[in-house]
């Protein structure tokens, strides 16, 4: 399959600027060619004029979560393995025709939805996974309701599609090793309390220094690292002194936390859409209200941190932590953090920063040829205008995904 896009100027990622007309040539999935002018040797297979557009890599989302595919969570507890299916099938799909065709998923099982997507069973992105999610008795990913029975010895584990309840340093280590040996990329922990669960308050600090340390070593020792869900300074710096390495959320951040963050060179993965879209539908889609009101205060602090953590220099990546029908909301991370940030430092959070925390350097994020062949033609300019180019329905006017175009417009 070779598919060449012609005459669109092509955005240069690493020095954040377009270079001028460029014909990009992917073959076979990867690009092979990108040139002033290509002269065709062979059969093409698909031929896009981009003349008066720009080309750029496709999108990359640095935080979703395919699991969590509704936010009436009432009803998700009783849904069977056929209706997670059709409805994280639905969530991929709409994914790929925003031009996200890369996501790092921070937790739940989604091999099922990563097999479905290589088989060509449904369209979705490249999926980067962490797999069951790491926590404490009582943590933020101890989802299931009800009476729990005293567990008969300290090592007890409880496992669900979305995470793994693991205390103390053993069990955190075996959780650890469970999931890296089913293939999970990275690892992610919860260190703070969170919106979406109820019985946690948002301040809480969950793990300690031992515990997270279990679990950072047995990342090393797989060359990757541990991404943890965090809010408060202390649960933050905790983290980061155990050797996490990404901080997801942070949204009540303070300078001397930032300070550290930098110092470890720490990544902080801001995610303020899915706050403004809780607070916008979350009643809506069935959101209780004791969710609603923690993350009233989490939305309300989301830019100061991003003021604060650019401040102090941490390096930042870009997700969005949309939750179900939310996840329509995808692009609008952009438009949010422009009140704060330049469209350059956006772009470079999405293409610079998130192919290292996927480990794709150099194979995403870039039109080079040996990355692969996702590419997105827009009609705006997103560093002129990055909140025209956040709505996907009227900027993009193609995405293809492996050479092959998945939306024309």
């Amino acid at each position: 399959m070779r598919t060449v896009i012609r005459n669109g100027n092509l955005l240069d990622t690493e020095s954040m600027s377009f270079v001028g007309e460029r014909d990009v040539v992917v073959d076979d999935g990867l690009i092979v060619e990108v040139t002033e002018r290509h002269e065709a040797t062979g059969e093409i297979d698909v031929e896009i004029d981009a003349a008066g557009q720009y080309v750029m890599p496709g999108l990359i989302d640095g935080h979703v979560h395919f699991r969590l595919a509704t936010m009436n969570f009432h009803a998700m507890v009783l849904w069977s393995e056929v209706e997670f299916g059709i409805n994280m099938a639905r969530l991929s799909a709409n994914t790929v025709e925003r031009g996200f065709t890369t996501v790092r998923d921070l937790g739940g099982d989604v091999v099922g939805l990563m097999r479905a997507i290589a088989a060509g069973s449904t369209p979705g992105p490249r999926i980067v996974r962490a797999g069951r999610m790491l926590t404490q008795t009582g943590g933020h990913g101890d989802a299931e309701g009800g009476d729990r029975e005293v567990p008969a010895c300290g090592c007890s584990m409880r496992g669900t599609m979305f995470s793994i309840v693991a205390d103390g340093v053993d069990a955190v280590r075996k959780a650890a090793r469970h999931n890296l040996r089913e293939g999970s990329e990275f690892l992610k922990v919860h260190v703070s309390g969170g919106v979406a669960s109820p019985s946690d308050p948002l301040d809480s600090i969950q793990y300690t220094h031992d515990e997270l340390r279990a679990a950072v070593i047995e990342a090393e020792h797989r060359q990757t690292y541990v991404a943890a869900h965090a809010y408060s300074p202390e649960a933050i710096q905790q983290a980061v002194a155990a050797g996490v390495h990404s901080i997801e959320h942070g949204n009540l951040l303070d300078s001397e936390t930032a300070r550290q963050m930098a110092e470890a060179d720490s990544v902080l993965v801001p995610t303020l859409v899915t706050y403004e879209a809780m607070d916008q539908v979350g009643q809506k889609f069935g959101l209780p209200e004791a969710n609603r009101d923690k993350n009233t205060v989490v939305y309300e602090a989301g830019l100061a941190s991003l003021e604060i953590a650019q401040s102090a220099g941490v390096t930042m990546g870009l997700g969005t932590d949309l939750l179900g029908e939310t996840q329509t909301m995808q692009n609008q991370e952009m438009v949010i953090r422009s009140e704060v940030q330049t469209a350059e430092q956006i772009l470079r959070s999405m293409w610079n920063v998130n192919p290292r925390l996927c480990h794709l350097e150099g194979r995403i994020g870039v039109v080079t040829p040996g990355a692969f062949g996702d590419l997105v033609v827009s009609r705006v300019d997103p560093l002129d205008d990055i909140t025209a180019f956040a709505n996907h329905t009227t900027a993009l006017s193609y995405v293809v995904q492996g050479g092959n175009v998945v939306v024309e417009r």
